[in-house]
This record gives structure tokens, sequence and C-alpha cells, in this order.
């Protein structure tokens, strides 16, 4: 088989199931792991694919992005990687929750989703999402934290439990074995988005792991995927197969090449 009618096949099982895996295309078209991993980066170049470590998601179709504004906050390259594979996890239609941290803002700038319904507290968020046309917005109200943009409080907790999405986007102060910790208000916050939510990802850099911030606002329960940018020690990988926890990780090269 030529290796464009091979994509392709590839693409159809995309359109079918949303990711598929190196072993996947291995069994399927009795191919190498090598020559599998060939395909997902030339189908990369193309803008077809999200390539994550051991396998591709399918990305929602790129429109536009007009006017983005310097003024909202820099964020790093490994977070702008995580962001880039969560929103390629949001589908046309969904509704979802965004919440105020600097890594799900990567998120909002990758979302490209079709008549998606966002709900956020995230002052930047919203006025990075004002300028896409096909996504609406829910910005909730409260007492406004001027330095960080985000509001919190009774209100935004109380409108929450309005509200029923597919998926919420969560980030983190600190991820260790006893849960996911923040500051006490903005956790709040995040432990309601969380319960309104059938899906719950959390979106978290190596730097937060083993760390310990000052409020604990959720347990393992309620998580259903983590996305970081490297993949986390054996011990945490064992922990998050007993709680049913989904990791992804972005797609590196040189990383895959280490574990061929």
């Amino acid at each position: 088989m030529y290796q464009e009618e091979r994509m392709q096949l590839i693409m159809d099982h995309l359109a079918n199931a949303g990711r598929i895996s190196i072993e996947e295309i291995c069994q399927q078209f009795d191919v190498s792991r090598d020559t599998a991993r060939r395909d997902l980066i030339k189908l990369e170049e193309q803008d077809l694919i999200v390539r994550t470590r051991g396998g591709a998601l399918l990305p929602s179709p790129i429109q536009e992005f007009k006017n983005y504004k310097d003024r909202l906050a820099t964020v790093s390259e490994e977070k702008k990687k995580i962001g880039k594979l969560a929103a390629a996890l949001v589908r046309k239609g969904d509704r979802i929750i965004l919440d105020s941290s600097t890594t799900v803002q990567a998120c909002a700038e990758f979302l490209h989703a079709d008549h998606c319904t966002v709900i956020t507290n995230s002052i930047n968020s919203a006025d990075l999402l004002s300028e896409k046309e096909s996504i609406d917005i829910r910005l909730l109200g409260g007492i406004l934290h001027k330095e960080h943009r985000y509001v919190y409080g009774a209100s935004v907790v109380e409108t929450l439990s309005n509200y029923y999405v597919e998926k919420a986007f969560i980030g983190v102060g600190g991820v260790t074995t006893d849960g996911l910790s923040a500051d006490d208000e903005e956790g709040k916050v995040k432990r309601k988005m969380m319960e309104q939510a059938e899906m719950v990802i959390v979106l978290a850099d190596h730097s937060k792991f083993g760390r310990n911030y000052f409020y604990r606002f959720a347990d393992w329960s309620l998580v259903d995927v983590i996305i970081t940018d490297q993949l986390p020690s054996t011990t945490m990988m064992d922990f998050f197969e007993q709680h049913q926890v989904e990791v992804l990780v972005p797609d590196s090269s040189e990383e895959q090449e280490e574990l061929s």
C-alpha cells in the first residue's frame, strides 16, 4: 500500500474515532512503528492532525485567528503545546468550561471548534475568544482579581451550578497523588467547574508535579484526563493507571526515538 493511501485510511479512522495510536496503525496496515510515525509526521506537516506521544488526535478545523492581543499574558512553549493538544479534544458543538489558568488560556488560543459554547471566569480568555466568530462565550460574574484578571466568589460558584457541559479544562498550582491544589478562592471555583462536566481534563506542565499549593480542591476521582508536557515518573504513571486517568503528552520526535 502506498503511503498516500495509508494516510487517507488513517484520516478516515480519525474521522470516526477522533484519535489513533501507533499500535493501531501498525496492526491495521502491517507496518513498522517507524513507518507509522513517518505517516503521522507527514499528516501533521499538512496540519491535518495533532500528534501525541504514541499516536494522534484529529484537531478542530482551523479558522482565521484575528488580532491576537499582545497584552494577554504570555505563556511558555510548554504550555502552548499543552494548550494546542487540549484544544484538539474539543469537538463541533461542544459546551465547555475554561478556568482562569494561563495553561488553559493557551487552550483558548488554539480553540477553533464550530458552534462551541465556552463558559469561563477568565477575562483574558473571554477577550481572546471574542475574536472567534464561531464560539459563544458565557463570562461568569463575581469579584474581580485585578492582577490575574479572573472572577471568583460565591456568585461564580452559584452560577456554575446551573450549567452542564461536556468538558472542563482545569489548570492547577500543584499535582500530587493526594490531589490537585491551588489558591483557596480559585480552587473553590475550579472544584465546581469539575463537578459540572461530563469529562474533566487537567492541564499541568511538568513543574507542577510533586508540588502542593495552598488549598487542595479536588482528588483524582473527578479527573478523566491529564495533559502535560513531559511523561510523568513511573510511580505517577502507575498511580494514574490505578485511578483510570488517561495521560496525554504532546509528541516530541526525540522522545519518540528514545522509546523505539
